[in-house]
């Protein structure tokens, strides 16, 4: 009875937070359209979208893009939400993050050598190159921890952080030799939702479609992963290609994300995180929240960068940065780091 009694009060704490989180979104999201660096009021704004949507004015435009911006960022974070959960997952690591193992600076090295070398500047262009660049890092990444024969936290973020160096570094060479490719890479660099575009859109929803539906097909594969090898194996599960599959997945919504807004850190492993400690560990549960979460995260954070100066706004990469950072330094130091 008291189990019972128990289950019943958790799976309501857990709806409501549910619903707690997707009031927040609508509430950010409505932020995100009403508020910005442009001071315009929520009558003209309201009145705008409902009874004069196809005027053609400056007023209209700001809202247009402040409407395409909102939609970019929720497909952003949640992309990068459930690139936290399958990395964390297939690695069985609790800091894995694409940011962490230097998939987001393999993917910035080869938009950068693109757009110097090759002149790209069409949104599948950067897609196509910056999923190879993220391909690369996390082979180089792998390969160094398959070297040491130890796959542990700390040998993997050990792995990340050189690699994420060595391609930072290899960055600012391109850009000290092709000088003309600056401007265009430093807006990129920082990561923003500033360049959201329709077009964009188009290019990412049929990609994060794709690679959820790969994700949530992995979901119970990884589930019995989890409980062990053998155990798996005994189930009936493909430890390889269940593996394989959602890397691939996880680094095609990272590589996409980084193409179109720029390196943005931090959103899987704080959606992640959160998600776990609210909901478990089930990763068929935790990749629909997390997904949310993330689109939360980094709705919220993109508002908090447009409203903290009057005059200018701050990239979402750097707001997401300055809260991420000492999460991670957190999670270090102070949780029990252990196979998930």
């Amino acid at each position: 009875m008291k189990i019972s009694s128990y289950l019943k009060t958790r799976w309501q704490l857990q709806s409501g937070v549910v619903f707690l989180l997707v009031i927040l979104l609508l509430l950010a999201c409505l932020a995100s359209v009403f508020w910005g660096v442009k001071d315009i009021s929520g009558h003209k704004i309201l009145t705008l979208l409902l009874f004069h949507h196809n005027e053609q004015s400056l007023l209209s435009s700001i809202v247009d893009k402040r409407i395409v911006r909102m939609a970019f960022g929720l497909l952003c974070g949640a992309a990068l939400g459930v690139a936290g959960v399958l990395m964390q997952s297939v690695t069985r690591n609790p800091l894995a993050d694409p940011s962490i193992l230097g998939i987001n600076t393999g993917a910035s090295f080869f938009v950068v050598c693109g757009i110097a070398f090759f002149k790209i500047s069409t949104a599948g262009q950067y897609v196509i190159v910056a999923f190879i660049g993220a391909l690369v890092a996390a082979g180089l990444v792998f390969g160094i921890v398959a070297l040491g024969k130890r796959l542990d936290a700390l040998t993997l973020l050990l792995a990340g952080t050189g690699v994420s160096m060595m391609f930072s570094s290899l960055v600012t060479i391109v850009i000290l030799v092709k000088q003309e490719a600056m401007d265009q890479f430093r807006f990129w660099q920082v990561g923003s939702l500033g360049s959201a575009s329709v077009m964009g859109i188009k290019v990412f929803v049929p990609l994060f479609l794709l690679s959820l539906i790969l994700a949530v097909a992995c979901a119970p594969g990884l589930d019995a992963l989890m409980l062990g090898s053998e155990v798996a194996q005994s189930l009936g599960v493909n430890a390889v290609l269940i593996s394989l599959t959602a890397c691939l997945a996880g680094i095609a919504l990272c590589a996409t994300a980084t193409a179109l807004a720029g390196p943005i850190a931090f959103i899987g492993l704080l959606a992640t995180h959160f998600t776990r400690l609210i909901f478990g560990s089930e990763v068929k549960k935790v990749l629909p929240l997390s997904a949310l979460v993330g689109a939360l995260f980094l709705t919220s954070a993109d508002v908090i960068g447009r409203l903290v100066s009057d005059t200018a706004e701050i990239s979402v990469g750097i707001i997401t940065a300055l809260v991420g950072a000492p999460v991670l330094i957190f999670l270090a130091r102070r949780m029990k780091v252990r196979a998930l």
